[in-house]
């Protein structure tokens, strides 16, 4: 199994998905920017390499079977920054003829007013980010339809797990040091939380199986608990009650004025004040991928956490 896969991100999307293909047998290279990471996966090569300067980085994908899409810039930078990045790299993944597989969120869909998102959820993003999104989608699969490369998308809700930095510290190190837990919106509304690892999983599956190419694949992420049972089943691990406060728009906008990528979590507030629902059943019934269980994902991400206090 000498086939190479190329990741570009280091953050925990990247790096379970790197370690998912690892565990498949094949080559992997992780490309970022400063060629570092810490305790990169056993058995990966991390590069250093600019995606947007195509010079720099062309040589580096040629022969590469697939390239994975996991880097982004920082959340205040989207509009800015993030579609120049990604076509960058749709640029290198057309010129390689590599498989493209991307990673992607549900912010395209806006607000289904409470309604499961599937993989055909109409378009209709609310937010300036949801725009982003969704014109980077628009943008991927025209490149796929028009025969340029050959690609597909795999789309998570709201993820968490080990090395995942905003709930990582938020919640897990904060329900650790027995803080109140900061939480968004409604604490009672049903939300689904996909699981980093599972996501790095569906993203080896989507670059390894040809069956998923050209099509829109969402995550199984298992039953939509509410933040409420999420502190539940954390205090229950931890052994004593935790507390939480929920966080609305005031507050996010206070703190947005010393932390502005705490101000762009403003107009995502819709994804807490409803029940905010992804449907995974079509990549779980046709490559048997399924969630990992709610409590193990809990425990893993404290077991990480306790390593980082």
């Amino acid at each position: 199994m000498n086939e190479l896969h190329i990741v570009f991100g280091t953050g925990p999307l990247g790096r379970y998905t790197a370690e998912a293909l690892l565990e498949k047998g094949f080559n992997v290279q992780l490309i970022n920017r400063s060629g570092k990471m810490e305790v990169p996966p056993k058995g990966g090569e991390i590069v250093k390499a600019d995606a947007t300067n195509f010079s720099e980085t062309i040589a580096l994908v040629q022969g590469a079977a697939a390239i994975y899409q996991c880097a982004q810039p920082a959340y205040h930078r989207w509009q800015e920054e993030f579609p120049q990045l990604q076509d960058a790299i749709l640029k290198l993944a057309i010129e390689s003829k590599s498989k493209f597989i991307v990673a992607e969120n549900l912010y395209m869909y806006g607000n289904t007013n409470g309604q499961p998102m599937v993989e055909t959820t109409p378009h209709n993003p609310c937010s300036k980010k949801g725009k982003v999104r969704d014109e980077m989608t628009k943008a991927l699969f025209e490149a796929h339809k028009n025969g340029k490369v050959r690609a597909t998308s795999v789309r998570g809700s709201d993820f968490f797990g080990p090395w995942e930095p905003i709930n990582g510290e938020m919640i897990f190190k904060t329900a650790l040091k027995r803080k109140t837990i900061n939480m968004l919106g409604n604490l009672n509304q049903p939300h689904s939380f996909t699981y980093v690892k599972d996501f790095g999983k569906a993203l080896a599956i989507a670059g390894t199986d040809d069956r998923a190419l050209g099509k829109v694949w969402h995550v199984p992420s298992g039953e939509a608990f509410t933040q409420k049972q999420l502190l539940d089943m954390l205090s229950k691990q931890l052994g004593y009650e935790l507390k939480a406060r929920a966080t609305g728009k005031f507050m996010l906008n206070l703190i947005g004025l010393f932390n502005p990528s705490v101000k762009e979590v403003v107009e995502m507030l819709y994804e807490f004040e409803a029940p905010f629902v992804i449907d995974g059943s079509a990549m779980e019934k046709t490559f048997g991928l399924t969630a990992t269980p709610f409590e193990q994902r809990i425990s893993e991400t404290l077991d990480w956490a306790k390593t980082q206090l």
